[in-house]
């Protein structure tokens, strides 16, 4: 057995807000002092929404957020143009890209190329050279190593777009997958492989709110919830995997939450 994930939990997602600036600024100081960018994959759902509670708020901790070295790729997409409401691209930009104070810097970003919206293999075959392109020469690395994950987790379980179940769970050397029947609409999307969502060097991942409980449980709590795309994270990331969840999410939850701050 390897080491657990991490838990963390708080009384409400405002005040999960400053540890996950920690936790975010500790993973951005490191890559800069690595190799001078920030690589980091996002999802969409209520993630955005935390993540700007966190990151554009000086007042949230100490540290400085340093835009201009982040680049900024997603961990999942819809086959929609980037102005359509589905789109992970358009929550980003309108919950936290649009709303960056002035001096915090401009992160450079890579969407999907919308030209590839009705071949969504073509379009994951181009995100993936994109990844390449950041990443280095495909032959030369097996897997890209985002420095942060920031991943959602769903009521069944899933994560990115890899679903409980899918056969695309099984694909060990694609970086990018296409999705042409997601059982959650819109049903044309494209995908950063399981190997890629647990390789990152930190991965984190934010959960809130009371619906998220039964999930949880049986992510953290039993053998079966270890097989979801979730629990498939948390066992392979091992303790590169660290939750950030309010109390309503986790009541239950029988394994052990470190409560209050980072």
């Amino acid at each position: 057995m390897g080491k657990p994930p991490n838990l963390y939990a708080f009384p409400s997602a405002d005040e999960l807000a400053p540890s996950l600036r920690t936790f975010v600024l500790d993973a951005q100081n490191a890559a800069i002092e690595r190799h001078n960018v920030f690589r980091v994959g996002v999802s969409g759902g209520s993630l955005p929404q935390v993540l700007a509670k966190a990151l554009l708020v000086e007042s949230n901790g100490d540290g400085k957020v340093q835009f201009d070295k982040w680049h900024i790729f997603f961990a999942d997409e819809r086959a929609v143009p980037l102005d359509h409401q589905d789109s992970n691209y358009r929550l980003v930009k309108k919950e936290i890209l649009d709303k960056i104070p002035k001096g915090m810097g401009t992160p450079t970003v890579h969407p999907i190329d919308v030209k590839y919206l009705d071949d969504v293999q073509e379009m994951a075959d181009q995100y993936e050279k994109t990844l390449v392109g950041a990443f280095a020469a495909r032959d030369s690395v097996k897997l890209p190593l985002f420095d942060l994950l920031l991943l959602g987790c769903g009521p069944d379980g899933h994560t990115c777009s890899l679903f409980p179940g899918s056969p695309l769970l099984r694909e060990v050397d694609a970086w990018v997958l296409p999705i042409s029947d997601s059982p959650k609409p819109p049903p044309k999307r494209i995908t950063l492989s399981l190997p890629v969502a647990y390789h990152g060097i930190r991965i984190g991942f934010v959960a809130t709110g009371a619906g998220k409980k039964d999930i949880m449980k049986q992510i953290f709590d039993t053998e079966e919830g270890a097989e979801l795309p979730c629990g498939l994270v948390n066992t392979k990331g091992e303790d590169r995997v660290s939750w950030f969840v309010d109390y309503p999410a986790i009541e239950g939850v029988a394994f052990p939450a470190r409560r209050g701050s980072l």
